[in-house]
């Protein structure tokens, strides 16, 4: 198993080896992400990336995650439920990145935000909310539920609302954010 793996199990309840491993498939979170990972390192169209994009489709249709393979996710990826998630394949995701249910992370086809999010490390996104544009999101940012984002965000801060109010908060992930394998959550 590669470290980004090992990262992303570890965030399961601090789940290790195989035992872990087996028991971290049980998660539809990590079962769709191994599926993600292992498919994005495969050679286009070669028998085991079939393989795994068979399955991942399988489990995006059943689980409601619609992920491209190849989108940079950092390690130690969380997905805490299942059901509708949507993140563009050009959208960029930092290390120990939690998401929720319901969240979108999308592209915006005109303006000045023309573009896609870049999101940065120790990012907790809840229920319901909604990136879009060419928006760089800070670390340690903790999104509350159902915000809409759509403005460059700093780091340490909180994000409340629609239209999303920003809150400079040191720690603000802090208990949020569990189980970083070999990140620190401190900044």
């Amino acid at each position: 198993m590669d470290e980004i793996i090992k990262a992303d199990l570890y965030r399961y309840g601090g789940l290790v080896g195989i035992r872990g491993f087996v028991r971290g498939l049980l998660y539809p979170g990590f079962r769709y992400t191994y599926l993600l990972r292992k498919q994005s390192r495969c050679n286009k169209y070669s028998v085991k990336w079939f393989f795994y994009a068979i399955l991942r489709r399988k489990y995006s249709f059943k689980y409601g995650f619609q992920i491209p393979a190849g989108t940079e996710i950092g390690a130690g990826f969380y997905i805490g439920h299942f059901g509708a998630i949507i993140i563009n394949g050009k959208a960029k995701i930092g290390m120990n990145c939690n998401i929720a249910h319901g969240v979108t992370i999308g592209q915006a086809n005109r303006g000045k935000l023309k573009g896609y999010p870049t999101i940065g490390n120790n990012v907790w996104i809840g229920t319901g909310s909604v990136i879009v544009g060419a928006v760089k999101i800070g670390s340690n940012v903790l999104i509350a539920p159902n915000s809409f984002v759509n403005i460059d965000v700093p780091d340490n801060s909180l994000l409340i609302g629609n239209p999303v109010r920003v809150v400079r908060k040191e720690k603000a992930t802090e208990s949020y954010i569990n189980f970083t394998f070999g990140y620190s959550n401190e900044l």
